[in-house]
């Protein structure tokens, strides 16, 4: 379960990495547009600035315990997020697109999913994952390739674990390039 859905968010004590710091952020910047239309994102994103304040008093106030190590995780996080929001923005774009050709808009492409406006703006710009099975109809529906409507990419953490347990498989043919693990070629 991601600890940043839009659902967990005010039950977070506070950011555990720059990822989620980065992904905070970027939330918190989204959320504003939202916030005008809907005044129900106020408390999520009051909650979201507190921490952020939080972790980047406890992790980036003392310049003296800064560390190189931790100015390359947020450059990481930081590239991280951006490829991701860039990976939504299209995403958002070519789904519109499809759209507007077929004579429809995002309200009508709630209707044939089920879902309501605020929650279908919500999934759009990537503020909450698109169901499996949502992603099946716009694909079938608006013939848009599976691989521009799911983010394929791999996180930092996941692609180390991947390494490792590959590289300690003896018998193992298959081999991940640093190119298969980069998120950025998503």
């Amino acid at each position: 379960m991601d600890r940043l859905s839009l659902n967990n968010i005010q039950k977070l004590d506070a950011l555990k990495s720059e990822l989620e710091h980065e992904r905070a952020s970027s939330l918190y910047l989204k959320l504003r547009k939202l916030e005008k239309e809907d005044e129900s994102y106020q408390p999520i994103r009051k909650h979201l600035r507190m921490l952020i304040f939080k972790f980047e008093e406890e992790q980036w106030s003392d310049d003296s315990q800064i560390t190189d190590e931790q100015v390359k995780e947020s450059d990481l996080a930081e590239s991280f997020i951006q490829a991701e929001n860039e990976f939504y923005q299209k995403r958002k774009e070519l789904i519109r697109k499809k759209l507007k050709a077929a004579g429809l808009n995002q309200n009508d492409l709630a209707k044939i999913l089920g879902h309501r406006k605020g929650y279908m703006s919500e999934l759009i710009n990537g503020l909450r994952p698109f169901s499996k099975e949502d992603i099946v109809v716009i694909n079938r529906l608006l013939k848009i390739k599976l691989e521009d409507l799911i983010p394929t990419f791999i996180k930092q953490d996941k692609a180390i674990h991947i390494k490792n347990a590959l590289n300690s498989l003896s018998n193992s043919k298959i081999k991940f390039t640093k190119r298969d693990l980069d998120f950025r070629l998503a």
